[in-house]
């Protein structure tokens, strides 16, 4: 039932669709499927595998908002908080409203504080310099460091939006993590360890990169004008000030599709319990009924990019996941959970169909057409091959 599966691949990465490619699928009964192809660096010898360490990006946001559930399960932290009362520097958080004619950025007090739920939901009013424009001339104006280096201090961003009123994508996962550490008085990464990725057996989930997990890394590619793929020397800042909550981690396949089927299992799998049914629930219900997640404007070499995910149907988000409030043509069932990681990394769960997957390149900018293509084959012959009738 799976030698289709592998097909669509194979002849993929045969064709010079993606450099390489590893993805798994589980029900609730375990992994149904698994397949790498093609290579972990182009003109090199070595293969892509199952055991393959990718950075999975922003895939890191769901286990983040995992550790966070436990405080909230614990009664340290409350949903509806303001974020100041863990994380003392949002608090001081300004808006960013507009720029004098000398292009000094202008900025005013929000309207109301930043909770703990808004900065889950992405209703904080943060954003990303990727995907906005008035970001990036803010820190050109002010020197504000990018949160890919790792720096403290690009935390102090501004927000671009009010509080609770649009969903907007950026840092505020990377603040959820930061709430974590304050609150456990540890680093982030060690509470992953302790609380989620020991108990699940991930052994190859971490931010900082061991002697095996570095042996085994693909390489992150990126696309010249034409659409070649250009393997770069990319890897996530190994000694940062902070760990990105918001996009840090690097994963197997089979680690991080280990944590979906958690989720898929209610929260408790192979007599691990990592989260309760009232944080299950959270991660099931959709927080912002009245709002959609809109389309990612991106650039890349080829030109500019919209990241829409389900072709214009409105869409939620509960407190870790993109939800789908209609079924899609690929199968997947209305009410799914899913998002993606940057170098074009993808997952999903299925609850009611009991199916999760995780799909794994290495490209970067994100949403590159031709790994989304493959990614939608790859999935509609999940559904065509391998859901339950």
């Amino acid at each position: 039932m799976t030698a289709a599966l592998d097909t669509i691949l194979s002849q993929a990465t045969a064709a010079g669709e993606v450099p390489g490619v590893v993805a798994m699928v589980a029900n609730r009964d375990g992994v149904i499927y698994q397949g790498g192809f093609g290579t972990r660096r182009l003109g090199a010898d070595a293969p892509m595998t199952p055991d393959t360490v990718t950075w999975i990006a922003s895939m890191t946001k769901a286990v983040t908002t995992a550790a966070l559930l436990q405080l909230v399960e614990a009664g340290q932290v409350a949903l509806d908080a303001p974020a100041a009362t863990y994380a003392p520097d949002i608090g001081d958080v300004q808006l960013l409203h507009d720029f004098d004619a000398e292009g000094r950025p202008l900025t005013r007090n929000a309207a109301r504080p930043v909770t703990v739920r808004h900065l889950l939901t992405h209703t904080a009013g943060y954003t990303y310099d990727f995907a906005s424009s008035a970001l990036r001339k803010f820190m050109k104006a002010t020197g504000l460091p990018s949160t890919n280096t790792g720096r403290l201090a690009a935390l102090g961003a501004p927000l671009v939006g009010e509080p609770g009123e649009a969903f907007i994508y950026g840092i505020s996962t990377d603040w959820a993590g930061r709430i974590v550490e304050m609150v456990t008085g540890k680093p982030l990464e060690a509470v992953f360890r302790e609380r989620i990725f020991a108990p699940l057996g991930m052994a190859d989930s971490m931010f900082r990169l061991g002697p095996d997990q570095m042996a085994r890394r693909a390489t992150v590619h990126g696309v010249a004008a034409d659409g070649t793929y250009v393997p770069t020397d990319m890897v996530v800042v190994q000694d940062p000030e902070f760990v990105s909550g918001g996009g840090g981690l690097y994963a197997t396949a089979g680690d991080y599709l280990t944590f979906l089927r958690m989720i898929l299992a209610g929260g408790t799998l192979e007599g691990s319990r990592i989260l309760s049914p009232d944080s299950l629930a959270g991660l099931m219900t959709d927080q912002i009924p009245s709002l959609s997640v809109p389309a990612l404007g991106l650039m890349s070499p080829m030109g500019p990019r919209s990241a829409d995910f389900f072709g214009g149907q409105p869409t939620g988000w509960t407190l870790g996941f993109q939800q789908n409030r209609l079924p899609t043509a690929e199968g997947r069932s209305a009410g799914s959970l899913s998002w993606a990681g940057f170098a074009n990394t993808f997952y999903w769960v299925d609850p009611r169909q009991g199916l999760a997957g995780v799909f794994l390149t290495q490209i970067v900018p994100f949403f590159d057409p031709r790994a989304i293509t493959l990614f939608r084959a790859f999935e509609t012959e999940v559904y065509r091959t391998l859901a339950s009738p």
